[in-house]
């Protein structure tokens, strides 16, 4: 799994924006009435290479939101962007959701849905063509997109991982 080796240490001196991607109302019903508590899935990034996910469950929404952005701010991850686009296609699943990335030329602006529109714009990626695919859960969504950009490789890691030029990553 290509995407061990990229987590981000230290998140003192970035500057990390958050997007929130949904809340979920939950009900627990008991013998004295409804108890109501809030999930919340957000997503931080630096828009510059760094993303990261987090849920927070509380019983109010801002309480929530705040343990998401906590949580978020703990698995940071690294990843590619070249000339705002993804570096190659890149396919991945996490449980009902299969999720599709496309490079794309400048321009093209971000194709895709909700929940991963906003981990693409998050960290950073300006032009991307995008699928999902199978279940359309914010949780799995998110989830299956972290993983996806958390096995793209760059032209650089590849040829230093190989001990090759750059010229015969591209060249063959």
């Amino acid at each position: 799994m290509a995407g061990v080796n990229n987590r981000v240490k230290s998140t003192n001196d970035i500057e990390l924006k958050d997007r929130l991607v949904a809340i979920n109302r939950v009900t627990k019903v008991t013998k004295g009435g409804r108890t109501f508590s809030f999930a919340a899935i957000v997503v931080v990034g630096n828009e510059d290479g760094i993303v990261g996910w987090g849920l927070g469950k509380a019983g109010e929404v801002t309480t929530a939101i705040a343990k998401g952005v906590e949580a978020a701010k703990k698995n940071l991850i690294k990843v590619p962007v070249l000339k705002g686009t993804v570096p190659h296609e890149q396919i991945a699943r996490f449980s009902g959701s299969e999720v599709m990335l496309r490079p794309a030329a400048p321009g093209t602006g971000v194709k895709a849905g909700g929940a991963m529109r906003a981990v693409l714009e998050s960290v950073g990626i300006t032009d991307v063509l995008a699928k999902s695919k199978g279940s359309s859960n914010p949780h799995n969504l998110v989830k299956a997109t972290i993983e996806a950009l958390a096995e793209l490789r760059d032209p650089y890691t590849v040829a230093q991982n190989r001990g090759i030029s750059m010229e015969k990553v591209f060249k063959g």
